[in-house]
């Protein structure tokens, strides 16, 4: 929804949804709503060919190794067309808190990152197959105002204390929606971009920082060990990978200019709409 404004102006906008209840605010946004569901093939049969631009947003299912929804959309791309897929920074699972380029081996540490490895792997021979034009977005935590973890903040969801902390790596919602355009228009083929602001924070810090910004109580820190024991095993695993990454390719190639820098700009403007 947040792309549709920059898309409208420049495409005709198709956007697949399987839910009919979404078509007014789809059409209110400028698209032209398409009911089909990537988990039923035979509902696709009618997006074969019908636009020689494509991004990809939908996640991978829930369960299973593979990306079934993927291979469903492949089977209905055209020739040529120019692709842009939203993959995860998760792809490269635990770099220990290094900094690493697009060159870095994925090494994915769960299933939900396997599967975005392998709709990665079905795009990319989908391309070399029909000559398409790929280009990868691995994409971080994404936030906004309607995406900051107040809840689990006013819950009192513990964190890491500084020892055992990992390194995050965060993309405002605004500045992925215009990093999305920048790939549609001008992302190279077979190409992967990392979607990551200038940020270099610990997940504690952020948790703090977004507390601070709010009012809310600062989450309690403790040691690895101790909130294994507290947390569910999901949350645990993005506690469980540090890595940061360089966004110099998408600055250079895409012409990525950050509305909000770093997750304190992002703040900073949040904070001050709820003041005005």
């Amino acid at each position: 929804m947040r792309l549709l404004p920059l898309l409208r102006a420049r495409y005709r906008v198709f956007a697949v949804t399987r839910d009919i209840a979404n078509f007014a605010a789809l059409r209110a946004a400028g698209a032209v709503p398409v009911l089909a569901d990537l988990d039923r093939p035979a509902s696709l049969r009618r997006l074969a060919g019908l636009a020689q631009r494509v991004i990809h947003l939908a996640p991978p299912p829930g369960e299973g190794e593979l990306d079934t929804r993927t291979r469903n959309v492949t089977a209905i791309l055209p020739e040529a067309a120019k692709v842009v897929y939203v993959s995860t920074t998760g792809v490269y699972g635990d770099l220990q808190g290094r900094l690493v380029d697009e060159s870095q081996p994925v090494a994915p540490r769960n299933i939900r990152a396997r599967r975005r490895v392998d709709a990665e792997g079905v795009l990319r021979a989908w391309a070399r197959r029909a000559q398409g034009r790929l280009s990868i977005l691995r994409v971080p935590g994404i936030y906004a105002a309607d995406r900051l973890p107040l809840e689990r903040l006013r819950q009192g969801t513990p964190a890491l204390e500084a020892a055992d902390d990992v390194y995050t790596n965060h993309i405002h919602a605004d500045d992925l929606a215009a990093l999305l355009l920048a790939a549609l228009r001008r992302g190279k083929p077979l190409r992967v971009y990392h979607a990551v602001d200038d940020s270099e924070m610990r997940m504690a810090e952020y948790f703090d920082a977004v507390a601070d910004a709010f009012g809310l109580q600062r989450p309690p820190r403790l040691p690895r060990a101790q909130l294994a024991r507290v947390v569910s095993p999901t949350l645990l695993s993005f506690m469980s990978e540090s890595r940061r990454l360089a966004n110099g390719r998408s600055k250079r190639e895409l012409g990525m200019i950050l509305r909000y820098p770093t997750v304190a700009h992002g703040l900073q403007k949040m904070t001050a709409v709820r003041q005005d």
